[in-house]
């Protein structure tokens, strides 16, 4: 049955984050199989817009302002009441397509993707609180990346009837093969990859960088870019790790998978359930590499299976990160081992075919009700 879907979100491909490579992915995906997709977001450059990209229609109403990382829009729920979907998918958090949709729910059935707990603006949260739990309890049926985040969050874990389970997915062929982006030297090399963000953990990385025995032959290459930049790299600098943290920048996409490919075991901090599912872990996994992370209670401990794809161990713990990271820098074959079993996994359980099925599976559900 070809469907007509609406994914409804704050930003889209070309601005780059979890939620919007996801919903790319996602959407493409949909529409490669004939159904008839549009992405509605706002424009950052303020006009509307409406393009085609890879067989989507993308709509981007005119930006009105941002408040609190929201970009608000006057004509995005006009945009909306005008479509005629057979189904709209919500991506949370983004509060203005949600009630826009609450509003429309006598129209259409509607699921939400709940990326994510909001975490950071409380202030707002507790203004906006009796609302979200009405958009959920209103939602025909609710998206969640792992069963971790349905049971540790306090709106899903009420409504976890209603939850289906989608895990994301990575494009495991295209990071199996990566070339070295930045060449062996002999030591254990570590790998950070993400937004220079509170809660990635950064600065808990690099203090275990210093708790490492000096002889040890390690290094890290702290990938990505963000607001905390030169403030990590200070404390990197104050400890003395100058020669054995190296900060790279931005990325590209398209070197990602050759910058995977220049280590040997792959680090996520993270410090607070911001850091909802870890797609940084999947592809670091698809690359072949073991992965050291944190239990928050949400997907990091569900991507990583402890003691078979690599470790998970406490959050906010320099000295146990520490640790972890020399017991593995001091067994290459177990790191070989896990990082193999990552790969398996990646392959098995992430495969993009896999989540577009499911998530047409929820479809078909809702709407056969």
């Amino acid at each position: 049955m070809m469907l007509s879907i609406v994914h409804v979100y704050k930003d889209y491909w070309p601005v780059l984050g979890g939620i919007e490579n996801h919903i790319k992915d996602l959407a493409e995906a949909e529409a490669a199989q004939g159904h008839s997709v549009t992405v509605l977001v706002t424009n950052p450059g303020g006009q509307a817009a409406r393009e085609q990209i890879n067989g989507v229609q993308v709509i981007r109403a005119a930006q009105l302002a941002t408040v609190a990382s929201t970009p608000l829009s006057l004509t995005l729920p006009l945009w909306l009441a005008r479509l005629r979907p057979d189904i709209t998918h919500v991506h949370f958090p983004y509060p203005v397509g949600e009630l826009s949709q609450w509003l429309l729910r006598w129209k259409r059935p509607y699921i939400i993707a709940y990326h994510s707990d909001v975490v950071k603006q409380q202030t707002i949260l507790r203004f906006y609180n009796p609302l979200l739990r009405r958009i959920l309890a209103g939602a025909a049926a609710i998206i969640a990346g792992s069963d971790n985040y349905v049971q540790s969050s306090p709106y899903l874990r009420p409504l976890s009837h209603k939850c289906a389970i989608v895990p994301y997915a990575v494009d495991s062929e295209r990071f199996a093969d990566g070339e070295p982006l930045f060449p062996a030297d002999g030591r254990f090399t570590l790998l950070f990859m993400g937004r220079h963000r509170y809660y990635k953990g950064g600065d808990d990385l690099i203090r275990a960088m210093a708790q490492l025995p000096p002889e040890l032959p390690v290094r890290l290459l702290f990938g990505g870019d963000g607001p905390l930049r030169q403030e990590w790299e200070s404390l990197s600098y104050s400890l003395g790790l100058q020669d054995k943290i190296r900060f790279v920048g931005h990325v590209s996409d398209d070197n990602l998978p050759n910058f995977y490919a220049s280590g040997d075991l792959f680090v996520l901090p993270a410090n607070s359930r911001a850091e909802a599912f870890g797609k940084v872990l999947q592809e670091a996994m698809a690359a072949g590499l073991p992965c050291l992370t944190t239990e928050l209670g949400s997907g990091t401990s569900f991507v990583v299976q402890d003691g078979v794809t690599g470790r998970v161990i406490s959050p906010q713990q320099p000295v146990a990160l520490a640790a972890a990271i020399q017991e593995l820098a001091a067994q290459p074959q177990l790191c070989q081992k896990m990082g193999l079993a990552g790969q398996a996994r990646a392959r098995h359980a992430f495969s993009s075919a896999q989540m577009v099925n499911k998530v047409q599976a929820v479809y078909s559900a809702v709407l056969n009700k």
